[in-house]
């Protein structure tokens, strides 16, 4: 059976000793980039599709990863997390933005929210 996914450390070891034989290779740098922000993709659909909050742990794992691999370490992470939320909030309050009405004047660039 084909699988051709990024998978857990020790997802190999657990093939073997079920009896089976996987067939693994070690990924360059770019590649693995890639295959980290596929496995986000698949992570964040199965937790659509489940709201099971286990696959919000492989998030997690996955965001990790993404980021130790682009030079952020856990503990940057957390602080750009933080002083965000500090500077924008959280989502607590379930606020949806339906629209902007742009003040009278304002150029098309003014009219874009800041990210």
């Amino acid at each position: 059976m084909r699988y051709n996914k990024l998978v857990r450390d020790k997802i190999p070891e657990i093939i073997t000793r079920r009896g089976d034989r996987p067939v693994t290779q070690v990924l360059d740098a770019n590649v693995y980039r890639q295959e980290l922000r596929r496995k986000l993709q698949e992570e964040v659909t199965e937790f659509v599709e489940s709201e099971n909050a286990e696959e919000l742990a492989d998030i997690l794992e996955v965001v990790y990863a993404l980021a130790v691999d682009g030079g952020v370490s856990l503990s940057q992470l957390e602080e750009m997390r933080k002083q965000k939320r500090r500077e924008k909030g959280g989502f607590d309050q379930r606020i949806f933005l339906a629209e902007i009405i742009p003040k009278q004047g304002a150029s098309e660039f003014q009219k874009l929210p800041k990210p």
